[in-house]
């Protein structure tokens, strides 16, 4: 029965937030701390790498047009335009980790994550957010990585994808950082033991009940 359980597929989880949120370093550090347990999804993106980002590690950076060929064959789940770039989350690696029972995490803001829902209804949809707007705000002044008019546009973002948060399952605060790590996992692992993504294993629990009230 052990191996039965072991035998389980991955969760596919969404994690989206505002530009700011610390996501981010949310799904970093929960890989850091569960490596054997999930793998993050890299998503493919037309926009310039910032200071420390490597190809192939936080994004694989292509060309506009390399990413509507990918487009072309069918290469992603989703795919979204978001502050005039593209950004898409290829097919293969996803669903080889998830057959691999590893739950996969693909960190994408809130168009992509419907889309996903859509194509895989068993999608859990996470949305991380600061305790408030100011704070946000001051985060995204902090990094000191971006000129004020693509801050006032993340802002401005912010508040058109505020207006779906609904659609989403669960939404955690990120205040305390280690807190909030350790909800997102909580989160995750719990839905392990809901009913639906345990059918098979009841069913042979169910078959083994049978036999033994007819004393086989």
């Amino acid at each position: 029965m052990k191996g039965k359980q072991m035998e389980k597929k991955g969760i596919l989880t969404v994690v989206s937030g505002f530009s700011g949120s610390g996501k981010g370093t949310i799904m970093k550090q929960l890989i850091e701390e569960h490596p054997d347990t999930y793998a993050l999804s890299i998503s493919a993106t037309t926009r310039a790498p910032r200071t420390g980002e490597r190809h192939g590690k936080e994004y694989f950076f292509v060309s506009a047009e390399e990413f509507e060929q990918m487009i072309q064959e069918g290469e992603l789940i989703e795919y979204a335009q978001y502050v005039n770039h593209y950004y898409g989350t290829p097919k293969d690696y996803v669903q080889k980790q998830l057959e691999q029972g590893k739950d996969v995490i693909l960190e994408i803001e809130i168009q992509g994550a419907l889309k996903v829902k859509e194509a895989y209804p068993d999608t859990l949809l996470l949305f991380v957010s600061p305790p408030s707007a100011k704070e946000l705000k001051d985060r995204l002044v902090g990094r000191g990585t971006e000129e004020e008019s693509v801050i006032d546009m993340r802002l401005s973002r912010a508040w058109q994808e505020a207006q779906g948060v609904e659609n989403y399952d669960y939404f955690v605060i990120n205040d305390d950082l280690s807190e909030c790590v350790q909800q997102v996992h909580s989160i995750i692992q719990n839905e392990h033991a809901r009913v639906g993504k345990n059918q098979v294993l009841i069913e042979t629990i169910r078959t083994e009940l049978k036999r033994f009230a007819k004393g086989e």
